[in-house]
C-alpha cells in the first residue's frame, strides 16, 4: 500500500512593500512593461520594487546567483521622478521608467565603478560612461551594477570584490564571461536589460551559456568613453537581451558618434542604424551561411548536436549552409590579438583621466595584492610587460590583414554570415578554467557577430551559435537572430528563478511517500527545491529488520512514456542502510519530470519482486 501527501511550507512576504505586483516582470519584454505603464498598471517605482525582490530572493538567496555587486541606492528616486515626467504626459521613449543592470565597468557618477576589484571599491568617477549617460537620458532606471570577470580579463566571471558569480542553469557552473554577472542578472530577470562589453567574447560567451542574445557590434557604432578598457581597439559595448526587439530598442539608444570616442567617427556623418526598424528586412530564405569547420571539429558533441540541429531548422527554411575554411585562419588570428599589447597603457590611463586617487596604476594593484587569484597571471604579465613598438604594429597590421581576408573570403563565397559555436565547450564548473573560446574571430577582425540561443544540452545547459556577418551590417545579424527567434521559439528561463511568490521565492514541496510492505516499512519524505536546485530525501520511522531493505531508488521516465525497466536516476538508500538525509542536483530532466508527475520511487526488499516495487510520486 501506498499514500502520498504534498505539504507546501509557509509562504512570508516581506513587510513594506509600497506597490501592489500589477504586472508580473519575470521574463517580461520592455514592450510588455513600456504597456503596463502606459496602462497605469505599474509604475517604474513598482518596476523596481519587483526586480528588487528578485535580487534579494535569488541573488542575495535561493541559487544564491552573487551577479550583483552593488545596488543603485538612488533607484527609486530616479524612478520615481520618471513616474512624476510621464504623470505630466512627458515619455522619452520606449525605455522611460525600464530599470537596466549595469556592468561595472562603464562609469557611473553616482555609485562606485570597480571593474569588480577591490583595488577600486570605493572609486566614484567624476562622470558618467558615455553609454550610461545616453540610457539615463532615455528614460531608463539604473537598478543596479553587475559582478565581471576582474578587469574584464577573463570568461568565468570571478573577482575579489564581486566573487564568483553562478549560471542560473546549473549554479555548480559559471555563467561565461567577463559580462557573466550581467548575463547571470538578464537570465534570471533581475531587471529588464543588461549592458556588457565585448573585448574577446565577453557579450557573446555568456550570452551563450545564458539562453540570452548579444551582439558585438562593428568596432565604432557605439563609444566606449567611460568603460574601463582591457583593450581600447578590440573593446565594444553593447547589451544582452532575453529578447531579440529588447535588444534592439537598447542598440538603437546606444548607438552613434561620441567625440570622446574616435572609432565612432565613422558614425559621424552616417544615418542612424535602425535596430528595430530593420527587424524584419532580412529574411532567412535564399540566406547562405559558410559553417566553419574547423570551430566544429573542435566543439564538444552535445555543443555541435545543438548547433547542427540548429542548422538544420534553418536549411528547412531555405538558407544554405556550406562547410567552409578561411585559409591561414588559425595564423592570422594568432597574430593579430591586443590586449597583452594595451591593457596595461589603457588601464592606467583610465585611471589618471578619470582621477583615481587611492590607486593610480596596475603597478599599485599588483604591489598590493589587490586582485583575485583567477587573474594572477595576466595582470601580473602585465604589469611586467613592456610594449613593443614594433610588435604592436604588427598585431595591428595582421588585424586588419585579418579582417580583409574575411571579407574577401565573404564575398568570393556569396556568404551572408559565417557561422560557429561561441565556445567550443559547455559551461566549467566553478573554480575550474573555461576551455573552447572563440572569441578572435570578430574581436580581432573588428567585424560583427551576434550570439543566438539555439537549444540546450541533454544536460540542460544552454547552447548558442554565432553568426558574424560584414562590417557595419549589424542590423542584418539583429535581423536574421529575429527570425530565428520567430521560428524556433528558443527563450526558455531558469528553473532556479521562478516568479516570485508575493516577495518571496515559492517555497520547496514536500512529498512523504508510505512504503508498507509483509516485511518492512518506512516514510519517504522527499523535498523538491528548484530555487536550491536541490531533491532531498529522508527515510523515517523504519520498522522491521534492516537486513529487509535492499535499496531505495528514484527513476523519472521521458515525456514519451515510462517504463519499469527505465534505468536508476538516483540511489537513496542501500542494503540495509537508512540515511538521515542525502541531495542531489536538480536537472533540467528531474525538474521537469517533478512537475508534470513522472517521477516514481523503486523500492528492493526481502519478499519483493526482483524488479522492485515501484510507487508513483505525486507533486
Amino acid at each position: 500500500m501506498m499514500k502520498t501527501t504534498v505539504v507546501l511550507a509557509a509562504c512570508l512576504i516581506l513587510a513594506g512593500t509600497l506597490h501592489a505586483q500589477t504586472v508580473e516582470v519575470h521574463e517580461a519584454s520592455i514592450r510588455d512593461l513600456q504597456a503596463a505603464m502606459t496602462q497605469g498598471r505599474a509604475t517604474a517605482v513598482s518596476l523596481v520594487d519587483q526586480y528588487l525582490a528578485r535580487i534579494n530572493a535569488y541573488d542575495d538567496g535561493g541559487p544564491m546567483l552573487n551577479s550583483i555587486i552593488r545596488v543603485n541606492p538612488l533607484a527609486r528616486e530616479q524612478a520615481a521622478a520618471l513616474d512624476a515626467e510621464r504623470a505630466r504626459g512627458q515619455v522619452r521613449g520606449p525605455l522611460h521608467g525600464i530599470p537596466v543592470i549595469i556592468k561595472d565597468n562603464y562609469n557611473t557618477s553616482f555609485m562606485p565603478t570597480t571593474g569588480a576589484s577591490v583595488a577600486l571599491a570605493g572609486f566614484v568617477p567624476p562622470g558618467n560612461a558615455a553609454a550610461v549617460q545616453k540610457l539615463l537620458d532615455a528614460g531608463a532606471v539604473v537598478l543596479a551594477k553587475s559582478n565581471l570577470h576582474e578587469f574584464a580579463y577573463g570568461i568565468t566571471t570571478v573577482s575579489s570584490l564581486g566573487g564568483q558569480t553562478r549560471n542560473p542553469y546549473d549554479p555548480a557552473r559559471a555563467p561565461g564571461g567577463s559580462s557573466g554577472g550581467t548575463a547571470a542578472a538578464g537570465a534570471a530577470s533581475l531587471a529588464a536589460i543588461g549592458m556588457g562589453s565585448d573585448t574577446c567574447g565577453s557579450i557573446r560567451i555568456p550570452s551563450a551559456y545564458n539562453n540570452l542574445v548579444g551582439l558585438r557590434p562593428s568596432k565604432g557604432l557605439g563609444s566606449i568613453y567611460g568603460i574601463m578598457p582591457l583593450s581600447h581597439t578590440q573593446d565594444v559595448a553593447g547589451p544582452l537581451a532575453r529578447n531579440v526587439e529588447d535588444l534592439a530598442l537598447v542598440l538603437d539608444v546606444v548607438s552613434g558618434h561620441d567625440p570622446a570616442d574616435p572609432a565612432t567617427a565613422i558614425m559621424q556623418d552616417a544615418p542612424a542604424p535602425g535596430f528595430v526598424a530593420a527587424l524584419e528586412q532580412v529574411g532567412l530564405a535564399g540566406l547562405r551561411f559558410g559553417r566553419l569547420t574547423s570551430y566544429y571539429a573542435a566543439a564538444e558533441p552535445a555543443v555541435s548536436r545543438a548547433s547542427e540541429s540548429a542548422l538544420a531548422l534553418l536549411q528547412e527554411t531555405g538558407v544554405e549552409v556550406i562547410d567552409v575554411e578561411i585559409p591561414e585562419l588559425g595564423s592570422l588570428i594568432a597574430r593579430s590579438g591586443l590586449i597583452g599589447h594595451e591593457f596595461k597603457a589603457d588601464l592606467n590611463q583610465y585611471l589618471a583621466l578619470f582621477l583615481s586617487a587611492e590607486v593610480a596604476n596596475l603597478d599599485d594593484v599588483v604591489d598590493l595584492g589587490l586582485y583575485h587569484e583567477a587573474v594572477a597571471g595576466t595582470l601580473t604579465r602585465s604589469r611586467e610587460g613592456v610594449r613593443n613598438d614594433d610588435a604592436y604594429a604588427a598585431a595591428m597590421a595582421a588585424r586588419d590583414e585579418l579582417r580583409q581576408a574575411i571579407e574577401a573570403f565573404m564575398a568570393a563565397n556569396d556568404l551572408d554570415a559565417l557561422v560557429y559555436p561561441p565556445i567550443a565547450s559547455v559551461p566549467a564548473i566553478t573554480g575550474e578554467t573555461q576551455p573552447g573560446n572563440n572569441c578572435s574571430l570578430s574581436a580581432n577582425a573588428g567585424l560583427p557577430a551576434i550570439a543566438i540561443p539555439i537549444g540546450f544540452t541533454p544536460g540542460g545547459l544552454p547552447v548558442g551559435l554565432e553568426l558574424l556577418g560584414g562590417f557595419m551590417k549589424d542590423t542584418d545579424l539583429v535581423s536574421i537572430a529575429y527570425q530565428w527567434e520567430k521560428l524556433a521559439n528558443p527563450r526558455q528561463a531558469p528553473t532556479t528563478t521562478p516568479p516570485l511568490v508575493g516577495d518571496m521565492a515559492p517555497p520547496p514541496e514536500t512529498v512523504v511517500v508510505d512504503v508498507v510492505t509483509a516485511n518492512f516499512g518506512f516514510d519517504l519524505a522527499l523535498v523538491f527545491d528548484p530555487v536550491g536546485h536541490v531533491l532531498s530525501w529522508e527515510i523515517r520511522n523504519y520498522t522491521g529488520d534492516l537486513a529487509d531493505l535492499y535499496g531505495v531508488v528514484l527513476l523519472s521516465d521521458e515525456p514519451a512514456g515510462f517504463e519499469l525497466s527505465d534505468p536508476v536516476l538516483h540511489n537513496l538508500a542501500g542494503p540495509g542502510e537508512v540515511r538521515e538525509q542525502g541531495e542531489a542536483s536538480l536537472n533540467p530532466r528531474l525538474h521537469s519530470a517533478w512537475q508534470q508527475g513522472r517521477v516514481f520511487v523503486k523500492v528492493f526488499g526481502r519478499g519483493l519482486p526482483a524488479a522492485g516495487m515501484p510507487l508513483a510520486v505525486a507533486p
